[in-house]
């Protein structure tokens, strides 16, 4: 038997915030929620639409907070079909302080990159030329 990996949950101190920000900037859409409150808490599941079934992010609300060094590479990976799409994101994060990565060309398999931080304390790397997601070398 292999197991199939499903989901990844985080512990977010301000869920609504943290919800605005992965559908802002990730699209993703909320596909459960349980124990949501108007005072914050509950959990969230969120996925990319068509892929409710295959992964998600569950966010729970409360528990400790993240605090990540700008050095820290731990983070999430959302691929993008264009070095324009990470360069949009960069801008955007960055009127919105949120920019942690500024857009960085390496080496094949890491591409080109920017990093964000979530509400949450979580960094958020959007990235082109990766051999997963769109934008990989199959794609070009």
């Amino acid at each position: 038997m292999r197991p199939t990996l499903t989901h990844l949950a985080l512990h977010v101190g301000d869920l609504a915030a943290c919800i605005a920000f992965y559908r802002r900037y990730c699209g993703l859409e909320i596909v459960r929620e349980r124990d949501r409150e108007a005072g914050g808490g509950g959990v969230v599941w969120l996925a990319e639409k068509g892929r409710e079934r295959d992964f998600v992010l569950v966010l729970i609300a409360g528990g400790p907070g993240r605090s990540q060094a700008g050095n820290d590479y731990s983070h999430l990976g959302f691929a993008l079909p264009s070095r324009q799409g990470v360069d949009a994101i960069a801008a955007r994060a960055r009127e919105e302080g949120c920019l942690v990565w500024p857009p960085k060309e390496e080496p094949y398999p890491v591409g080109y990159y920017c990093g964000l931080k979530d509400p949450g304390g979580n960094f958020v790397e959007f990235s082109y030329g990766q051999p997963l997601g769109p934008g990989g070398p199959e794609d070009a």
